[in-house]
């Protein structure tokens, strides 16, 4: 289903969760880039990833909602492309961020033992508490 309206204002209703409790920038970007790949290539599995790839390229998930990220450009190996792009995803971390970045978001996101962390295993630990964010939001709702 197209995710934005004849007027170009995105169907709350249809975007995913995460996304609906996002700012406007966010929900448009998501709706338009899925609902270009929609056409291009059907609805489905794929549109869906375009559209995350769109939103994580100036995005970043952060607990249960999106948040723009402070430079643009690819989140991870997999956004970044290029050959062999089966590849794991950060879900939505941006993983080429600073560790200093990701120490302070991994403080308000409350991660316990990150001062003891490597760069990616603060993106791991990351990932965790957004997850529990999300099922939390989910719950609650």
């Amino acid at each position: 289903m197209p995710k934005t309206r004849k007027d170009g204002q995105p169907r709350k209703e249809e975007l995913p969760a995460p996304i609906r409790r996002s700012s406007a920038k966010a929900q448009r970007t998501f709706a338009k880039a899925h609902d270009s790949a929609a056409e291009e290539y059907g609805e489905g599995r794929r549109a869906h990833q375009v559209g995350y790839a769109a939103l994580k390229h100036s995005f970043e998930k952060v607990g249960d909602h999106w948040e723009p990220k402070d430079d643009r450009g690819p989140s991870d190996a997999q956004a970044r492309g290029g050959r062999g792009t089966n590849r794991p995803t950060a879900g939505g971390v941006d993983a080429n961020a600073s560790k200093k970045h990701l120490y302070d978001l991994a403080r308000r996101l409350d991660v316990s033992g990150r001062s003891q962390m490597t760069k990616d295993e603060l993106v791991t630990a990351i990932q965790r508490a957004n997850d529990r964010a999300n099922a939390d939001a989910r719950a609650g709702s």
